[in-house]
């Protein structure tokens, strides 16, 4: 039976309370509104399940929640495959000089305003944007690309491909470079040393990688309302126009609710995948 350890616990106590007062406690006080009820635009304390069982009955919500989760999941897909190569190059071909100025170039957009970069793109991908007007000189367009999901897989990219590259060219720098030898003295070429070395070496800083660009897309709402147009509504759009209806925040909350359960569904799923180990043969 372990000792209670006062000494050790003085170190743990700052992110204990840190946890309790700006994830556990709203999380707590989000789940108990969503059983509240709003009387005369006024939220009421109460215990009813009136909010789950209209939400969870209406077709929009679960439109929106499936919409939501393959748009998350189809980004974090693409942004991994749009990283991969560029990660490769970082780790196995360039310098350390040159890998530590790529990785700090990649952080520079995030001292920049996430609103304003998406304004950014909004202005390249309109009809008469930068994209439109280099196509119409070869005779091309002009395409319709903002209001799309096109322009929301954009806005997913644009969010999370500096920290998806950033992930995977640290897990790429830290293989074993005698696993990769051995494989092409065995004589893999350069795709199998892929798919057989790198990829399993490296297979828990991909999951990670592409856990947090779902993380992000998930629960982006930027994207989705200024270059989607928020058609059809992902489920934060969902969330504020519920709030907007009649000040209906026990029922947005039932949407949060059932955003943050499957995030924590998917998010254990993906560390499960990301540290179990191979079956030995």
């Amino acid at each position: 039976m372990k000792r209670f350890n006062a000494y050790a616990l003085t170190f743990r106590l700052p992110i204990i309370i840190w946890q309790g007062l700006f994830f556990i406690g709203p999380l707590a006080f989000t789940i108990a509104m969503s059983f509240f009820l709003v009387k005369n635009f006024r939220m009421e304390e109460a215990f009813e399940m009136k909010n789950w069982s209209r939400m969870l009955s209406r077709g929009y919500v679960w439109d929106s929640y499936w919409f939501t989760l393959m748009m998350a999941a189809g980004s974090a897909a693409l942004t991994s495959l749009l990283a991969f190569p560029a990660s490769m190059y970082l780790a196995f071909r360039s310098s350390e000089s040159m890998r530590r100025w790529a990785i700090f170039l990649l952080i520079i957009p995030f001292f920049t305003s996430y609103l304003v970069r998406t304004f950014s793109w909004y202005v390249i991908l309109a009809e008469s944007g930068v994209i439109n007007a280099g196509l119409g000189l070869i005779g091309l367009g002009p395409f319709t690309m903002l209001n799309t999901i096109f322009g929301t897989l954009v806005g997913y990219v644009m969010l999370t491909l500096p920290l998806v590259v950033i992930l995977q060219t640290v897990t790429l720098a830290s293989i074993d470079r005698s696993l990769i030898q051995a494989a092409r003295n065995l004589g893999c070429g350069p795709v199998r040393v892929i798919f057989a070395t790198i990829l399993p070496a490296a297979k828990t800083g991909l999951i990670v990688a592409a856990l947090f660009a779902f993380i992000l897309a998930f629960g982006d709402f930027v994207a989705p309302y200024y270059l989607g147009g928020s058609k059809p509504p992902t489920l934060p759009i969902l969330i504020i126009d519920t709030t907007k209806a009649g000040q209906q925040w026990p029922r947005a909350a039932v949407v949060a609710v059932m955003m943050m359960v499957t995030l924590f569904v998917i998010a254990f799923t993906a560390i499960l995948l990301a540290y179990r180990k191979r079956a030995s043969r």
